[in-house]
């Protein structure tokens, strides 16, 4: 955790952004090394840190932030880690058996319990005790969920038929208020074109606070990736600056609203 200032209730939350995997974690992912840096340029939200990180500094109150600091090859904090997860059906639970372009990334019967019990519980009560923090300080939190997308669908992606627009907004019925959309909405105006939805909807909430608590809003930001680096993996240029300033256009909006 990444604190920001007292009186901010927003969380910018970075799932995604890191490449980093445990030596013995490694040890159960059967592609060599080539194949696996390959997969990780495809599927780390590269460069999503230093976005928020920017994003923060430009703020008017700065954000907290919760960065993960090891891929989502270790665990994906963001899926549901039983039955309820649809990416089930890609080999892609909260324990990645398969690959983005679905060949073999772990073997079919791996248990993903220990991994679970290792990574994916502790990162969820840590998450829940950082919203738990902004209620207590502010009264409310705002989770902004900070994700980019490939400019071309992967095998992977259930929903890749539809629109790729340049920055996708992933709501929720119950977090996601009309005012945090319109605030969006707004905020990523200049960018080449903003969708509800599409290609990956929905946006993160820890489940203690799940369809529970209307003071928990959220919204996930996903950005597509050539708006703003080389794709797969390369290097930033000068969007990311840009980008990050609508971030924090996003954030000052609606951490100052009542």
């Amino acid at each position: 955790m990444l604190p920001g200032d007292a009186d901010s209730p927003v969380l910018l939350h970075v799932p995604h952004s890191s490449r980093a995997i445990p030596g013995d974690v490694r040890a159960g992912i059967v592609l060599d090394d080539d194949a696996l840096e390959r997969e990780l340029d495809h599927i780390t939200d590269t460069h999503t840190a230093r976005i928020a990180e920017v994003a923060a500094g430009l703020a008017g109150a700065r954000p907290w932030r919760f960065v993960n600091g090891l891929s989502r090859l270790v665990v994906d904090p963001e899926r549901f880690p039983d039955e309820r997860e649809e990416m089930l059906a890609v080999g892609m639970g909260a324990v990645y058996t398969r690959t983005t372009h679905r060949g073999e990334l772990r073997a079919a019967d791996t248990d993903p319990e220990p991994l679970v019990e290792r990574y994916f519980r502790p990162y969820a009560r840590a998450m829940s005790e950082a919203v738990a923090g902004r209620l207590a300080a502010t009264g409310r939190a705002v989770v902004i969920d900070v994700h980019s997308y490939p400019a071309e669908p992967l095998p992977y992606e259930l929903h890749g038929a539809g629109p790729r627009p340049a920055v996708c907004l992933g709501t929720d019925s119950f977090h996601t208020p009309p005012e945090l959309t319109k605030a969006a909405l707004a905020a990523f105006a200049g960018f080449g074109g903003t969708g509800l939805d599409s290609p990956f909807a929905g946006t993160y909430v820890p489940l203690e606070h799940y369809g529970r608590d209307r003071r928990v809003s959220a919204l996930m930001v996903e950005i597509r990736r050539d708006t703003y680096m080389r794709e797969p993996g390369g290097p930033a240029g000068p969007g990311l600056e840009r980008l990050a300033a609508g971030l924090a256009e996003l954030v000052d909006a609606v951490g100052s609203a009542v």
